[in-house]
């Protein structure tokens, strides 16, 4: 028989938030869903509730025939020596021959947990959209996402910050030089990602043509205007502290005329994206807000 699946209150994925992106313990945690138990559920249910599950959230298998997937090791001689990443082509772009098919490059970038199962389905997923796409680790220097996403985090905070902000410069450009890549990157991200895409903006100037940062941190004011890539942000309504962070934004980006929009999801969380994790997961928006993704992309970066 199966066991009803909690409804679990808004706190209490907040508290989940603050938890898997280092804030609190995983005691604290523990104690602060207590008061969200109900009738015939557990602290430990809850819980298990609000962790991932990447065989629920998987959208396009490892195995898939549409694709052909490696993992690729990027020099990184400003950050970390080197950085590891999945990359993911469509099979439909034959790369055999003198003449091989070139495609327009999306770098991912993961949340502080490194490159776990999620990520790399997104990065699939947009192979299917008839992209290159590159997925690095952040982690790579520790030896890589260890499995879940709480020892990840805590390997996470052990990595230094600007030497792997550097890495994801680094698997950029090595993106865009490719030979099979038409010489045409953009970037989006998650949380820490969707920071870094935006931090790739302002680096890379004019040799990134699309930056589209999911719930991401916004660049310094004085870096804005080197932007010069049309930037696409999505942020969740209940995500108040980052999506108040939009209107600034906003009049940032207008100010120096870079094409730009941004959209905050009615009633939709921090992670709303995320199918791995079910009770942060918001279909609507996170369809709504792909589609958005793979079209600014294809009038920004395959244009």
């Amino acid at each position: 028989m199966d066991i009803p699946k909690p409804k679990i209150p808004i706190e209490a994925i907040q508290l989940y938030n603050l938890f898997i992106h280092g804030e609190i313990s995983r005691r604290d945690f523990m104690d602060g869903l207590q008061k969200f138990t109900a009738a015939g559920v557990t602290v430990a249910a809850l819980a298990q509730a609000l962790m991932p599950n990447y065989a629920l959230g998987q959208q396009v298998s490892k195995n898939d025939d549409r694709i052909k997937a490696t993992y690729e090791t990027v020099p990184s001689p400003q950050g970390n020596g080197s950085i590891k990443g999945y990359l993911v082509r469509p099979v439909s772009a034959d790369t055999r021959g003198p003449n091989p098919v070139k495609l327009p490059g999306i770098i991912v970038v993961h949340e502080n947990r490194g490159l776990n199962p999620h990520i790399e389905d997104i990065t699939r997923r947009l192979a299917l959209a008839n992209f290159m796409a590159f997925a690095p680790d952040g982690l790579t220097s520790l030896g890589g996402f260890p499995g879940d996403d709480y020892r990840g985090g805590q390997m996470f905070s052990k990595v230094d910050g600007k030497k792997m902000a550097e890495d994801f410069v680094a698997a950029a450009i090595w993106l865009k030089s490719r030979p099979d890549c038409t010489g045409k990157i953009g970037a989006t991200g998650f949380c820490y990602g969707g920071g870094i895409s935006n931090t790739l903006a302002v680096r890379l100037g004019a040799d990134i043509g699309a930056a589209v940062p999911f719930y991401g941190a916004v660049p310094p004011k004085d870096e804005i205007p080197k932007i010069k890539a049309a930037v696409l942000v999505h942020h969740g309504e209940l995500d108040t502290r980052l999506a108040a962070t939009w209107p600034a934004y906003n009049a940032a980006l207008t100010e120096i005329n870079v094409p730009h929009e941004g959209y905050i999801y009615p009633g939709a969380v921090h992670g709303f994206n995320c199918d791995a994790t079910p009770e942060r997961y918001n279909k609507a928006a996170a369809d709504l807000a792909w589609q958005r993704t793979i079209d600014w992309f294809n009038k920004y970066v395959r244009a």
